[in-house]
């Protein structure tokens, strides 16, 4: 059996994407960055709905091709291919939306890593493990990255894989256009269709947009351009023809396009045109490798091709395959599909990256209880967050399934120096203790200042409210903990909701689901919660059936510990880990806080915090492992 369904091959880039839609792009005050190229974006969408796909590209030793290289593993993508090219710099492409068809754009390729990849760079054995290859028009421009695509293509047919070609055609970057031409789309010229025609006969799928089916056929006629492409393959042709859908042409090319096989097109708003070809193409992928007919393979694609119009960015934009298959069955609710509530909760709970389903988490981000302690100074308090953050790390190890809550306050220097680290990172945003809730003020009144957080920090709200709370300020408070969640989402930022209603008044089997629902009811949505520990098992059934009912798709459950000795601990942990969706736990003062007060003081040296801070976080790790082991199967 073959290990992967698909490999495309050419072009990698970083995409920094205007932020502000109407205005040129002289004009652009911020931009948003993605990965981009089509071959990178189809590699990325494919995964996104289920197959095993690669890509073959190069990038920069540097800090764009890093990037490129982990957002592909993020998404699932097999990176063997990838080269890392120490001589040339990753592609960069600045892009704007200005309208529903202008989008000024700038390819920074002069030299770039993807145009460095070369014949040896072309492994037999990863072609070997693919069903199908597909190639990317750009490669074909210079001899040795068309070399490097002919032996890729040679080797897929030896291998019986399929192929497929994306004519992808962009006139500046066969240098017919100049740098400011960045959007054009099509320029004739006979030495770009000599080139198309004479590698067409090595596929046997090739898609393209009516202009680049011109390039390729050497006609701006249509039809008569399909007919030359079809003098030279007999390759399945799939014609895209923008609002009135795409056709697949698997035989004679009939007088008329409507006579073609199609697909169900969606009447969805035209936001942004850029990488929806990609998003169609992927699509196209799973039906065509699925072996399904051309109309469920065209519906396929043009659903992908419509979440791409409708939703900013090209790789982000692409729908996972349980948004795919929901969207196909409820159909268009709103024409613009990233203003759909329910769809762009789906779109953002299913695609989001990382695995963790474990979740042992060192939490120090306590704020006035440090301050309260003897000896404290914020120099002080920062210089122990740091031992915090090296008794973590210690016990982490490098492996996965580790975090730390931390924050930016008394915390910031261990905050900044945990990213990168593997660790899980949380970053509290109320102010201590405040009922009402009161948030940070370095987050200000709209909550802006969270465009400045580390995009893998999570957002983490504590909130202390109870079923029987005043109406009025269960409203400010569920009002405040929305526009934080709201801010979150439009950042690109996780968010943990912590509830605590045992210290404002008596808790039943039901007060937590009871909560849950509140705040799912008023539009929040986290994607982790942070629960105090429950002592029944019909506690934790019913919180988990409130979240199960209104997000089948959330990260899941860490218990809290509220200072609690740990034999405590080790009971509520039992009870805990016999349900699947509690991740782990997060614990705070029973690691640190006798420590901290010693530390302090100046009874206790760096190292010998360190060390008992380890051994403590250490111990409550082997606790929840066995808790969750003697449990066995966990219920979910």
């Amino acid at each position: 059996m073959k290990r992967l369904d698909v490999i495309t091959i050419g072009r990698s880039s970083v995409d920094l994407y205007g932020a502000q839609i109407g205005g040129r792009l002289e004009d652009m005050g911020s931009f948003r960055k993605y990965i981009g190229g089509s071959p990178t974006n189809i590699a990325c969408g494919t995964a996104r709905l289920g197959l095993r796909s690669a890509l073959i590209t190069a990038v920069g030793d540097e800090h764009m091709g890093r990037f490129i290289r982990e957002e592909l593993q993020r998404e699932g993508v097999d990176t063997r291919g990838v080269k890392t090219d120490p001589e040339r710099l990753t592609a960069l492409v600045l892009l704007g939306i200005r309208d529903e068809t202008r989008f000024p754009l700038i390819f920074y390729r002069e030299n770039c890593a993807d145009m460095g990849l070369r014949v040896d760079d072309i492994d037999e054995g990863l072609i070997r493990e693919a069903r199908s290859v597909l190639a990317t028009g750009t490669h074909l421009s210079h001899p040795e990255t068309e070399a490097a695509v002919l032996k890729a293509l040679r080797l897929a047919r030896k291998h019986g894989a399929k192929t497929a070609l994306d004519i992808d055609y962009r006139p500046n970057l066969w240098g017919l256009a100049g740098h400011g031409d960045g959007e054009s789309r099509f320029v004739e010229s006979a030495s770009v269709t000599a080139k198309l025609q004479s590698t067409l006969h090595l596929f046997d799928l090739i898609v393209g947009t009516e202009e680049e089916f011109h390039i390729a056929g050497g006609t701006t006629d249509t039809l008569a351009a399909l007919r030359a492409v079809r003098r030279v393959t007999p390759a399945t042709l799939i014609c895209k023809r923008g609002a009135r859908g795409a056709v697949a042409l698997d035989g004679e090319i009939p007088d008329d396009l409507d006579d073609g096989q199609s697909g169900p097109g969606f009447p969805v708003e035209v936001f942004n045109v850029l990488g929806a070809g990609d998003g169609f193409f992927s699509g196209l992928l799973k039906g065509w490798l699925d072996g399904e007919d051309w109309s469920t393979a065209l519906q396929y694609a043009n659903a992908c091709g419509a979440f791409a119009v409708s939703r900013h960015g090209c790789t982000p934009a692409y729908p996972s395959l349980e948004e795919l298959e929901f969207f196909l069955k409820r159909g268009v609710v709103r024409p613009d599909l990233r203003n759909d509530p329910e769809l762009d909760q789906l779109h953002w709970s299913t695609n989001r990256k990382g695995d963790w389903s474990t979740m042992r988490v060192f939490a120090f981000d306590h704020r006035s209880q440090l301050e309260e302690m003897q000896g404290f100074t914020p120099a002080r308090g920062s210089a122990f967050k740091e031992l915090c953050l090296q008794a973590a790390l210690r016990v982490q190890q490098g492996r996965p399934g580790y975090g730390i809550l931390c924050d930016n306050r008394i915390g910031r220097s261990a905050l900044h120096a945990a990213s990168g680290s593997g660790l899980w990172i949380g970053r509290p945003c109320e102010l201590p203790g405040s009922r009402p809730l009161a948030l940070e003020p370095e987050l200000g009144s709209d909550c802006g200042g969270l465009e400045e957080w580390a995009r893998e920090n999570v957002v983490k709200l504590l909130c202390f409210c109870h079923p029987d709370d005043d109406p009025a300020l269960r409203r400010e408070q569920e009002a405040t903990a929305r526009r934080l969640f709201e801010a979150a989402r439009r950042n690109g930022l996780e968010f943990l909701l912590e509830i605590i209603p045992s210290k404002v008044g008596p808790v039943d089997d039901g007060t937590t689901a009871t909560l849950i629902r509140q705040f799912y009811a008023c539009g929040i949505h986290p994607d982790w919660w942070k629960l105090e520990p429950m002592q029944t098992d019909a506690a934790w059934r019913n919180t988990i059936a409130a979240i199960e009912e209104n997000d089948r798709h959330t990260r899941g459950i860490v218990v809290l510990g509220l200072d609690a000795p740990e034999a405590e601990l080790a009971a509520s942990f039992k009870v805990a880990a016999a349900h699947e969706l509690v991740r782990g736990f997060a614990v705070g003062r029973t690691i640190f806080g006798s420590v901290a007060r010693a530390w302090l003081e100046g009874e206790m040296s760096d190292d010998a915090a360190v060390a008992e801070m380890a051994t403590r976080f250490e111990r409550l790790c082997t606790i929840w492992n066995e808790a969750r082991d003697t449990t066995g199967e966990a219920k979910t």
